[in-house]
């Protein structure tokens, strides 16, 4: 075979069919598959993504991540700083016609390379941005949490509901593959019934000014942040709702930081067909992120569960006379890059989302029995 003939094989150029390259697989059989090249879609068939506020989450993780979606693309920016709106546009080639300020946020409705708004404001903004989206014919990928409380949480429902717009709550960590499979193994009765899950989300806030201690635009602390990652993931690993709840929060005296909002929240919730959970979450610890569940044949354990990267995950269960501890290696992914892009198919396809408006004013409800089960010092039914 000469050279000539070898570069031409499949084996080493590759094969395209319906507009994507494949290769055959390189290695042998014993190796892990490596998988095929991502495969994106042709630029101007991705959905168009306005991304609305331009703070640290935006900057740091959600454009870095839209680079990397298959199915979606960043068209337009929204920023109430002028000059960081013409910056990032700058960085990231989006032209003066597709920069919106909030005050004329509105014309975005004649934007058609728009069709989806990603609302990444501050929490108590939610509502109002949301409904200007919607009234402006765009879809709306809305930052958790969503609202402040129950009542916004179903106003910005109705306000999707009436425009004919679909709504879905950026739940991060129900997209990282770890996490999904740790629901899978869970819900798949391999391990037998689920017992227990364990969660914890700590970290050590600073700055007492940042927008996060101020209850008027947060709507809480530690729990609607990084504790709705406990409660969301215990709800969407038990795979049904919990009918009661008990709860306790304490915040050191003295500290700025917890003038407005809550420090820690331990809270545990009691599911219909046994299982319990119990979660930790709060501002003043150093950072711990972890996931346990635990099973009648096995438990799950994941570290970092709730982090942006570097999840690790531990299966346990009896084989033959032994407990084998097993790691569970799986190709991390980038979580915002996901959720955008099961957003983006759902807009095309018609799919439907892992993580509606449905599911974020439920997360709402259960937040608010929290608040009350450690006002009152009582377990608070959900029924």
């Amino acid at each position: 075979m000469s050279t000539t003939d070898a570069d031409q094989m499949p084996i080493n150029v590759g094969q395209v069919e319906g507009g994507s390259v494949t290769f055959p697989a390189w290695a042998a059989d014993t190796e892990k598959p490596k998988g095929q090249p991502r495969n994106p879609d042709p630029v101007h068939d991705r959905i168009g993504f306005a991304v609305l506020s331009l703070g640290r989450l935006s900057l740091e993780e959600i454009l870095p991540a839209l680079a990397q979606c298959k199915h979606a693309r960043l068209t337009a920016l929204v920023s109430g700083t002028p000059e960081k709106l013409a910056a990032v546009g700058a960085q990231y080639g989006v032209s003066a016609e597709h920069l919106y300020s909030y005050d004329d946020f509105d014309r975005i409705a004649d934007d058609p390379d728009v069709q989806i708004v990603y609302v990444v404001a501050p929490n108590a903004l939610h509502e109002g941005f949301v409904r200007r989206a919607a009234a402006a014919g765009k879809h709306v990928l809305c930052e958790k949490p969503m609202a402040v409380d129950v009542a916004s949480a179903q106003a910005i429902i109705e306000a999707c509901e009436a425009a004919g717009r679909l709504l879905m709550i950026a739940y991060r960590s129900r997209f990282q593959p770890h996490m999904r499979e740790a629901i899978r193994i869970a819900q798949s009765g391999e391990l037998g019934q689920i017992k227990l899950i364990n969660a914890l989300n700590l970290q050590n806030q600073g700055d007492p000014a940042q927008w996060r201690h101020d209850h008027t635009l947060a709507g809480g602390g530690s729990l609607p942040d990084v504790g709705l990652y406990c409660l969301t993931i215990a709800r969407a690993i038990a795979g049904e709702e919990p009918m009661g709840v008990s709860a306790l929060i304490t915040s050191p005296a003295d500290d700025r930081r917890f003038d407005s909002v809550e420090d820690q929240v331990s809270f545990t919730l009691r599911f219909p067909s046994g299982p319990v959970a119990t979660c930790v979450t709060g501002y003043d610890a150093h950072k711990l992120s972890r996931l346990i569940i635990s099973l009648q044949h096995g438990w799950i354990e994941l570290e970092n569960a709730f982090d942006y990267v570097g999840q690790r995950m531990r299966v346990a269960r009896r084989v033959g006379d032994r407990e084998q501890i097993s790691e569970i290696v799986i190709k991390e992914e980038n979580q915002f890059m996901l959720e955008m892009d099961e957003f983006a198919v759902w807009i095309r396809d018609g799919s439907g989302p892992s993580a509606s408006g449905r599911e974020g004013l439920q997360d709402h409800r259960v937040m608010e029995a929290i608040y009350k089960a450690a006002r009152e010092q009582k377990t608070v039914s959900l029924t």
